[in-house]
């Protein structure tokens, strides 16, 4: 995304000089020192955006120039919630680069709007959350003009951001907020569940399982659960905590008719097999709309230990053929 590194130089003249201090770094302690001087001259206007509609304080504050930002926050001429060209605030981006102080000083503001979102409909909560900013989430909850539950374009909650990207601490947070639904789903129908399960986030996982309120077998838009996502993938310590659930179906096909078995054997994901294997109540050769089983994905994407562990039961049928056989 432009805008969102210094790459930018000096050579745009234009751009302000108070614009290229402040976004490339060299404030300390010269800098800082020559933004003062800038500042103090009446033909230079601090808040003067680049074409991305991005101020000096914008700029300054994502890259963390703690000074820089108290002098221009002490300014009346000084818009500190001004948007660029994606909606974006100076503390909307601070709650992404984790910047703590600058997140306080912005918050002490009258004039900063904590839960302004962005084009995306991403607010700071949302984007400290999925960056796992603990520091940041905490003082953003304490607001009570912050919705913690607000969701974005996609419908994915900071709840659910947090869970994708697996910080623990940001989820234990939001989990103790009576105003955070744990089961919302976003766009495609996954819950903070489905995508921790995805993404192999034990310790997500068993933090979600724990809630009541939490459906550990929904499924998505293309009938995924979170068990069939954690075998695709082979999460073995994620199948693991969701098998030890009795309201999860180990059997439950998606759209294709893909089951937990049937997608472990067709990725090659020995030990999510072996676990399935052991369980009495799973079918080691149930077919996919396709009429193809577990024996015949391993044995087409060249699984020999899956295809020996399949071959060694009673009830798997070697010779069973598929749809188009």
């Amino acid at each position: 995304m432009p805008g969102q590194f210094g790459w930018r130089t000096g050579r745009d003249d234009k751009k302000s000089s108070v614009l290229v201090l402040a976004q490339d770094g060299r404030t300390a302690p010269l800098g800082t020192l020559v933004v003062r001087m800038l500042l103090e001259r009446k033909d230079v206007n601090p808040d003067k955006p680049d074409k991305w509609h991005q101020t000096p304080l914008l700029r300054a504050s994502w890259s963390g120039h703690e000074g820089v930002v108290r002098m221009l926050l002490e300014r009346k001429d000084v818009n500190p919630d001004k948007q660029d060209i994606w909606r974006q605030t100076p503390l909307l981006w601070v709650s992404e680069g984790g910047h703590e102080v600058i997140v306080k000083m912005l918050l002490e503001r009258n004039d900063v709007n904590p839960d302004k979102p962005d084009k995306w409909s991403q607010t700071p909560l949302a984007r400290a959350s999925e960056s796992g900013h603990e520091g940041i989430v905490k003082m953003l909850l304490e607001r009570n003009d912050v919705n913690p539950d607000k969701p974005d374009k996609w419908h994915q909650t900071p709840l659910l951001r947090a869970s994708w990207s697996g910080h623990e601490g940001v989820v234990r947070m939001l989990l103790e907020r009576n105003d955070v639904n744990p089961d919302k789903q976003d766009k495609w129908l996954q819950t903070p569940l489905a995508r921790a399960s995805e993404r192999g986030h034990e310790g997500v996982v068993r933090m979600l399982l724990e809630r009541n309120d939490v459906n550990p077998d929904k499924p998505d838009l293309l009938r995924l659960t979170p068990l069939l996502v954690a075998c695709m993938d082979g999460y073995e310590d994620v199948v693991k905590a969701l098998l030890e659930r009795n309201d999860v179906n180990p059997n439950k096909p998606d759209l294709l008719g893909l089951t937990p078995l049937l997608w472990a054997s067709r990725c090659g994901n020995m030990e999510v097999v072996r676990m399935l294997l052991e369980r009495s109540d799973v079918n080691p050769d149930k077919t996919d709309i396709f009429h193809r089983t577990p024996l015949w994905w391993a044995s087409v994407n060249g699984h020999e230990e899956v295809v020996r562990m399949l071959l060694e039961r009673n009830d798997v049928n070697p010779s069973k053929p598929d749809l188009f056989f």
